[in-house]
């Protein structure tokens, strides 16, 4: 029989319905340690008190011993039951919180997008990350920890009570008094504590925003009003702060008198029994050690019932806040999804937002199965509105969309993702490699019991060549390959040979087979300064995977600086890069572009730095020797075919070249292996796969001499068998998070060739080619025109009007009405509102 928390909505579950979910044969074993530890906590009390009479007052040797051994034994046994206990607590409460996490996550990837539009992202982070911390802790506490304290408080005070009835119970009834005062202060910390949370979450919400908007801030000068907005917040968290810490103080001190009280009436009724002879010194040991052990439960149970307070809030702030019902079901139980004809019909279908705003007015259309749909108007006009009721994304508030004769409300996510798929124009790329990215539709689509092949199994290596091929995306993937390195390992020897080999090509220059972009490439040459080198590769003439001589240390090595001075090329060095850092930042001025770094010796991520250092170059005082080595630094990264600030002396380029053999030497036999210098049969690991190809860099001075560069490189490792483990290396490229390393227009291509893949019966696209140029529209246009019409059924929200004549049908909006459809020639020919659209003007 399922457990009712698997069953209901997450947000609708009860914090304490979680502490037994799953967890009853755990949860018993605790209790059942919990008793064992309990007894080895009043043994050693015991034995206290038999050593003093016994032992001691007795002057007996071997009891002495005995009680010793027993004292020590229980200490011991009950430390590691304790430790048990609370790793069990901890693994009890990290199980069920991953549970929880879990089941929350899928949630609120099903909550309505509208919901995430007035939803700041850092409350829901902050919400299932941060706020569940101590919700895990009082799971794995909820059994444990009231069990072991309760017990614990009980055995105690009837071990007091067995020692002295009198003095037990006047000790024992100081807790009632304490159980009236704390939870009144208690109540008092509550309420703060749920002011600091709501605070705190205003904060986060206010950070997030601006951070998110930091156009808008910069563009309307308004720092000083979000400064004023966040100050105001951090008033309001600052006071809730204060009150919280000191209602806790406040609980603490009141804890501490208590506990003061015990040793007090003990001192003075048992010393008085004493006295008197009515108590021995054993006996007043044993009650002192068993009233400080009486307060340490009761203190944690204070403790448990605070978080248990804190938890309680935080939980049901949580579900709060997420308790929206998804509006279509993710599955139906007991049936596949549906394989949907891909005929489309909309009846007087309305979209109404914010009380009776109307984004679409009663439209209605028919779309046959395989015909290809536009969607064209004006901004605001409803047509990427139409497109997303369509796609199930938004929820229609009237009216009728049927896919292949099935309402769209009433289908399931899976259905529709059975037999749609869809391109937003500024759509999503997830973390990981770009292969991963292309296949993310498809592996959905298996977990759905579906399949983008026909075999079942996951597109192969050919097909992504293939489909990236076809959407313009394979250049992109040759580029990031190219421009990584080969690891160390022996599976790349036949690449790192296939390479070597591609290289003679290119070696050949005008006697090779690729003459016509020979021009394009500066050939590394032992006896000429390369002008698309940095200063230190020209000196080396190799390159090194030593972290030790990188770009990033070589500048710092005492024998690299030794070598400088003794071919005295230090002091042109620190001239150059004195004169680089005063022309570079006096060209790019206090805040340059990041554009302006593409030329830049100086990275943007220092060039803080070099501005101090310029302004006191400027000043005359002298330079601090962090400040030398940034300005060394800064010279060896020179490359004078790219870095135009600054020309380089001949002389210093003749010097450098004159050296190149000293420092080979001194490397070979100081640091062997190194460096890898650049020999025309020998595969270079320090450098990229192009720069080995190349055996050379290539020319920036010559626009799309690159793309031509790499396009013959195809061609030489299509010659040598190796195009395929390159381009699987280029699927491997990790695009960052969100795709931040990636451009907008790779960012499309992949999302479009990931739909591709998936070849869905039905294919939305809201201006889905925005980002690309007109090259790559065309061919990603004539691919749904060749490769889907009569197939796939295809609506596309198009921004391009030239891309119209493609489309079988156009259909024409305007303030979320349909005002004409029909196709292309039929509706210019009746001069309506789509000739005014292409023409700008009526007739």
């Amino acid at each position: 029989m399922p457990h009712p928390n698997d069953t209901k909505r997450i947000t609708k579950t009860a914090l304490y319905s979680w502490v037994l979910y799953k967890n009853i044969p755990l949860q018993l074993m605790v209790i059942g340690i919990i008793a064992i530890t309990v007894v080895m906590r009043v043994v050693p009390l015991e034995m206290q008190k038999r050593i003093i009479n016994e032992a001691i007052g007795m002057r007996d040797l071997p009891a002495l011993y005995r009680y010793c051994a027993l004292y020590i034994g229980a200490v011991t046994l009950a430390g590691v039951l304790k430790f048990l206990i609370n790793l069990m607590q901890v693994y009890i409460g990290e199980r069920t919180l991953k549970v929880v996490r879990e089941r929350l996550y899928e949630h609120l990837l099903s909550l309505p997008i509208q919901f995430y539009r007035r939803t700041s992202p850092g409350n829901v982070i902050s919400y299932l990350i941060t706020e569940f911390i101590p919700v895990a802790t009082f799971i794995g506490q909820a059994v444990a920890v009231p069990t072991i304290n309760i017990l614990t408080f009980f055995a105690m005070a009837g071990y007091m009570i067995h020692l002295n009835p009198t003095i037990g119970l006047i000790s024992i009834t100081i807790y009632p008094i304490e159980l009236i005062v704390l939870p009144r202060i208690q109540k008092y910390f509550r309420r703060a504590n749920r002011r600091r949370i709501k605070h705190t979450q205003r904060l986060s919400g206010l950070v997030g925003e601006a951070v998110s908007g930091v156009h808008e801030v910069h563009s309307n000068a308004s720092i000083p009003l979000e400064k004023g907005r966040f100050s105001d917040v951090l008033n309001s968290l600052y006071k809730a702060t204060v009150m919280q810490n000191a209602l806790k103080f406040a609980i603490k001190f009141v804890n501490n008198f208590f506990m003061s009280l015990g040793p007090f009436v003990l001192f003075l009724i048992g010393g008085y029994y004493a006295i008197q002879g009515h108590f021995d010194v054993g006996a007043i040991v044993a009650f002192l050690s068993a009233y400080e052990k009486l307060y340490d439960p009761w203190k944690e149970l204070m403790e448990f019932w605070q978080n248990y307070q804190d938890s309680s809030v935080r939980y049901k702030q949580i579900m709060r806040a997420f308790d929206h019902a998804p509006e279509f079901a993710q599955a139906i139980e007991g049936r596949d999804p549906f394989a949907l004809d891909n005929d489309v019909e909309v009846k007087d279908l309305s979209f109404v937002v914010g009380g009776n705003i109307k984004l679409l007015d009663r439209v209605s259309m028919k779309v046959r199965g395989g015909e290809h749909v536009a969607l064209v108007g004006f901004s605001g006009s409803g047509k990427s509105t139409l497109a997303l009721c369509i796609a199930q994304l938004y929820k229609y508030t009237g009216g009728s969309v049927l896919l292949g004769g099935q309402e769209v409300s009433e289908l399931s996510k899976q259905d529709m993702s059975y037999n749609l798929g869809m391109v937003a124009q500024h759509p999503f790329i997830f973390d990981g490699t770009v292969r991963e990215n292309l296949l993310y539709s498809c592996q959905s689509l298996a977990l759905q019991g579906g399949s983008c092949t026909s075999t079942g199994e996951e597109p192969d290596l050919d097909t992504l060549i293939k489909l990236t091929q076809q959407v313009g995306l394979f250049t992109d993937v040759l580029a990031f390959a190219l421009r990584s390195k080969l690891g160390e390992g022996k599976e790349f020897d036949s690449l790192r040979e296939a390479v070597v080999a591609s290289r003679r090509e290119f070696q050949g220059g005008e006697d090779g087979m690729f003459t016509d972009v020979a021009e394009h490439i500066e050939f590394f040459d032992m006896d000429n300064y390369c002008q698309y080198m940095t200063v230190a590769e020209n000196i080396a003439f190799g390159a090194t995977s030593d972290e030790r001589f990188d770009e990033g240390h070589l500048h710092l090595h005492p024998d690299f600086l030794d070598f400088l001075e003794k071919h005295s090329l230090m002091a042109h060095l620190v001239v150059l890069g004195e004169t680089l850092a005063r022309v570079v930042t006096d060209e790019l001025g206090p805040e340059p572009d990041h554009v302006a770094f593409r030329s830049s010796p100086i990275p943007e991520n220092e060039y803080a730095e070099y501005q101090r250092v310029a302004n006191r170059l400027d000043s005359g005082e002298p330079l601090s020797e962090e400040e030398k080595e940034l300005i060394l630094k800064l010279a060896l990264s020179f490359v004078p075919g790219i870095h135009r600030q600054v020309d380089m002396d001949k002389g210093f380029a003749n010097r450098v070249v004159n050296a190149r053999q000293s420092f080979m030497d001194l490397v070979n036999e100081k640091y062997p292996g190194a460096f890898t210098f650049f020999e025309a049969d020998t595969y270079m690991d320090g450098l990229n796969i192009q720069d080995n190809i190349l055996f050379g860099r290539v020319r920036a001075q010559a626009p799309g001499a690159e793309d031509e560069i790499n396009h013959r490189i195809m061609q030489a490792l299509i010659m040598q068998g190796a195009l395929e483990p390159v381009a699987e290396m280029g699927l491997g490229f990790e695009v960052g998070s969100m795709g931040d390393r990636l451009s907008g227009g790779q960012r499309q291509k992949i999302a479009l060739a990931r739909t591709f893949l998936k070849n869905p019966a039905i294919l939305i696209l809201d201006e889905a080619t925005a980002a690309l140029d007109n090259k790559s529209q065309g061919r990603v246009q004539n691919i749904i025109s060749s490769n889907l019409k009569g197939k796939s059924t295809v609506l596309a929200v198009i921004h391009r009007l030239d891309m119209l004549p493609h489309y079988d049908k156009i259909v024409v909006l305007k303030a979320g009405k349909i005002i004409e459809q029909g196709g292309y020639d039929e509706l210019l020919e009746k001069k309506g509102a789509l000739y005014t659209l292409i023409n700008g003007k009526d007739e």
